[in-house]
């Protein structure tokens, strides 16, 4: 995650968050107006009443509640994990912590450039770059069976605020993870991942069109209505090789 989101992510377990006028009148203008609409933000509250790291939480549990991604056993891979939100949900949904003794135990990892703080139930490789080939070598031997059931990806690269350079950086990292997914994605498996709005989205639904069997694009309540934020929701994937559960 990157730029307001670290911010936002940082603000969220602060238990000052009460004194926050302080905080905005020494900002002014973009600064000033973003902070306020986070603060007022119903996803930012029930983030820290429910102790969520982020309010992205509320992103994957809607699209887990309608489209059923997540089940007790399932292996998860989580890129761009910082700080730990989707990980979290993960970890309840697959039952990676072992609560629910009646059923099956998955797992979580998480891959990330910034550090993550500890979470039971989750292995976090970090800070490891996944443009980097050698982290996915790493990723295969941390994952169960060296495959995922679960590919999920809400990271983003560093916004310059050209929108179309922005969009293309992102597209760039989405083919990164669909590039390496015959090798760490097993067969049936699912792919979640975010991208930004633009001239390269129907190309890339294109692309995961020939290697699952369903894409839908979505958009979950979490995400502003404002932001050119969506998911990709490919699954069934047939390109994979089946390992261990699917």
């Amino acid at each position: 995650m990157t730029g307001p989101w670290k911010l936002a992510c940082a603000l969220l377990p602060w238990r000052g968050l009460h004194g926050s006028g302080q905080l905005c009148r020494a900002r002014s203008g973009a600064d000033h107006q973003w902070l306020a609409r986070h603060l007022r933000d119903p996803f930012v509250k029930a983030a820290k009443a429910e102790c969520y790291r982020c309010r992205s939480a509320f992103k994957l549990l809607a699209l887990d509640d309608k489209y059923q991604l997540l089940r007790p056993g399932l292996r998860v891979l989580d890129c761009g994990a910082a700080p730990g939100a989707w990980s979290q949900v993960a970890v309840q949904r697959v039952n990676a912590a072992g609560a629910d003794s009646g059923a099956a135990i998955g797992s979580v990892l998480g891959v990330d450039l910034l550090h993550i703080s500890p979470l039971k139930g989750a292995t976090f490789l970090c800070p490891a770059d996944v443009t980097d080939p050698s982290t996915f070598q790493r990723i295969r031997e941390l994952l169960p069976g060296g495959r995922a059931d679960v590919l999920l990806s809400d990271m983003a690269p560093n916004a310059t605020g050209i929108r179309q350079l922005d969009h293309d950086k992102l597209i760039s990292l989405c083919l990164t993870l669909l590039a390496q997914a015959p090798t760490i994605l097993c067969c049936g498996g699912t792919f979640l991942f975010k991208t930004w709005a633009g001239s390269q989205s129907q190309w890339l639904q294109k692309q995961l069109a020939e290697d699952f069997r369903s894409v839908r694009v979505v958009k979950p309540a979490a995400s502003r209505k404002d932001s050119a934020e969506l998911y990709f929701l490919a699954t069934q994937y047939r390109r994979g090789k089946d390992s261990g559960k699917g």
